[in-house]
Parts: C-alpha cells; sequence; structure tokens
C-alpha cells in the first residue's frame, strides 16, 4: 500500500514538473558532450603535440650544435619574438609576400569580425586600431544580424514556405511529413554547393591542402567557429597565385553567402513542427502558453494580410465579413421606422379596435 502511494506521488510529480525534468536532462546530457568531447580530443591530439614537441626540441638543438657562434639565450629571443609577430598575422618567411592591412585583407578582415568569424590570423596591431574594432563591433555585429535576419526571412519565402505550399496543394501531403521531406532535400542541396564544390575548388588552388583540410576550412568558416588554422592564401607564392586580391575577395563573398545559406538551412530545421514539438517539451506550462499564442497571433496576420491581397484570387469570390462597427451602424438602420411603413405593435392594434 506505501509502495503504490509513493508509486503514485512519484508520477504526479513527474507529470506536474514534466519540463523541469527535461530541461535538467538536456543540461546534463549537454555537460556530458562536453566533458566526452575534451576527453576525446585529448586523447587523439595529445600524443601529436608531444611529438611535435620533441620534433622541435631536436631541430633546436641541432641548431645551435651545427651554429655554434649562437647562443641559446639569443635564439630564444629570436623565437619568442617571431612567434609574437606571427601572432599578429606578421612573418619573416621570405616566400610571404603577403599584406595584412591593404583594402582587400582589410574588407576580408571586416566580414570576419562583422559575422563573428574571427579567424585571428590578423588582428590590429596599434591601440587606436584596437580601439576603433571594439568601437566598430558595437554597432557593426548586431548590425550584421539584423540584415541576415531580414535575407534569410525573403530567401525562406522562396526556398522553403512557397514550395510547400506548392506541393501541399499538389500532391495533398501532410505537411509536416512534407516539410521534413523538404528540409532533408535542401540541406543535402546546400552542402553540395557550400561545402563540398568549394572544397573541390581549393584543393586545386591551395596546394598544400588535400580535400579534408578544404573541407575542414569551410565548414569551420562557415559555422563562424573560425579556428584561424587554415586561411586561404597565407602561405601562397607570387607564381602559386598570381591574383591574390581578387582571390581573397571571391573568398570573402563565399564566406558571406555561404553563411546566409547555413542559416537559411538552420532556420528551416528550426521551423519543422518535429523541432517545435521537441523544442516545447523543455519550456514550462506559461511558456508553451505563450509560444502558441504567439503562433496563433502571426498565423492570423498571415491570413490577414493574404486576404488583403489584391493579387490572390482565390480570396476574390469570398464575401467580405463586415467589422463590427459596420454591424452596429446596420442595426441601428434597421431598427428606424419607415416613414411610409404602417406602425406595429400596439398603436397598429389600437387603430385596429
Amino acid at each position: 500500500m506505501v509502495r503504490s502511494c509513493n508509486d503514485s506521488w512519484c508520477a504526479r510529480f513527474a507529470e506536474r514538473h514534466q519540463s523541469a525534468l527535461n530541461f535538467a536532462l538536456l543540461v546534463v546530457g549537454y555537460i556530458l558532450y562536453l566533458v566526452i568531447g575534451a576527453g576525446i580530443f585529448s586523447a587523439i591530439e595529445q600524443p601529436y603535440e608531444q611529438e611535435l614537441r620533441e620534433e622541435l626540441k631536436a631541430a633546436r638543438q641541432d641548431f645551435l650544435s651545427n651554429n655554434t657562434c649562437v647562443s641559446d639565450a639569443r635564439l630564444e629571443e629570436l623565437l619568442a619574438r617571431a612567434l609574437e609577430a606571427s601572432n599578429y598575422g606578421v612573418t619573416v618567411l621570405g616566400n610571404n609576400t603577403n599584406r595584412n592591412w591593404d583594402f582587400v585583407s582589410s574588407l576580408f578582415f571586416t566580414s570576419t569580425v562583422l559575422t563573428t568569424t574571427g579567424y585571428g590570423h590578423s588582428v590590429p596591431l596599434s591601440d587606436e586600431g584596437k580601439a576603433f574594432c571594439m568601437f566598430y563591433s558595437l554597432f557593426g555585429i548586431p548590425v550584421t544580424l539584423f540584415f541576415l535576419t531580414v535575407v534569410v526571412q525573403r530567401i525562406m519565402v522562396l526556398v522553403t514556405r512557397l514550395p510547400l505550399a506548392y506541393f501541399h496543394r499538389r500532391w495533398a501531403m501532410s505537411k509536416s511529413k512534407l516539410a521534413a521531406i523538404h528540409a532533408a532535400c535542401l540541406t543535402i542541396i546546400t552542402v553540395l554547393l557550400v561545402l563540398i564544390i568549394p572544397a573541390w575548388i581549393l584543393v586545386s588552388l591551395e596546394k598544400e591542402w588535400d580535400f579534408l583540410e578544404s573541407l575542414y576550412f569551410c565548414f569551420i568558416s562557415l559555422t563562424t567557429i573560425g579556428l584561424g588554422d587554415y586561411v586561404p592564401g597565407e602561405i601562397q607564392s607570387k607564381e602559386d597565385n598570381p591574383h591574390p586580391y581578387l582571390y581573397r575577395l571571391a573568398i570573402t563573398v563565399y564566406l558571406l553567402l555561404g553563411l546566409v545559406f547555413v542559416l537559411v538551412v538552420l532556420e528551416t530545421c528550426y521551423e519543422l513542427p518535429q523541432t517545435k514539438h521537441l523544442a516545447q517539451k523543455f519550456y514550462q506550462k506559461k511558456d508553451r502558453e505563450l509560444d502558441s499564442e504567439t503562433t496563433n497571433i502571426i498565423d492570423q496576420d498571415h491570413l490577414s494580410d493574404e486576404q488583403s491581397d489584391p493579387s490572390n484570387h482565390v480570396t476574390d469570390h469570398q464575401p467580405v465579413i463586415p467589422s463590427v462597427s459596420e454591424q452596429a451602424a446596420s442595426l441601428r438602420l434597421d431598427s428606424k421606422p419607415m416613414p411610409n411603413s404602417p406602425p406595429s405593435g400596439s398603436a397598429a392594434n389600437s387603430k385596429l379596435r
């Protein structure tokens, strides 16, 4: 008896706090995902790091043994200075003739900053540049997010909403099933256009990259992770790349367009009924009600916009529902007696008598 009461109490508690329990499981799952990822990265990369460290130590000792006139302290100072300059995008290699702050390179830098990609391969060197970068980003990043939102919403109408409405009318398929199929097809097409094909092109342009490294650069860039370990044109000579400015400009355009396509796919997947149903499991009851009310308001606004659109031939033949004020005025007119009409009610009866 006591056990059945405890079971029923636990069932009521779980039902009452279902969203909170789901959210707690989501937090725990995400933390576990972070911990597992850190463990896997550590297990994979730590041996390579140790091997590279040993190679650098051996190369340093070999250099000192072959150049006895150079002291270990002077070599240490030179290496520290070279690494510091490399962190600012400046290298002393003889085959590197690139400039980080010409106009095209600066345009590439501003695009990576405002889209929060941030490769880190070139950074402001002066205090004035660092101060302007903060001021520029403070206003530029919100404007960029607003710009991308507007562009994505306009593209969504063309590539998502109109095709779904057309095929839904033509095939009479369930909207949720049709939306899932459309999202899968759109994802495959986007992966081909902004990841696979550009990666193959970069393989032919970047002689030091293989396909995996090119694909890695495209993915890291378009997801705005921007680690900066691979940047196009950084190690190319004049013979390999006779038009470095045009190449850098093309990369800038590709990154902006690719980011827009990725956002369109993400927005399409987020608008799936399955995704919204899954997300509502982690909302509180008030949040679910507010989200449903907001969705209903938006749907009513879209419906009123469609009805008021003169180009919509379907609504041209539908009866127009009068407003409340028009209905009230019509009732007042109907309640007034006509001047030539016979009296009604008790007055008519009295005349008859």
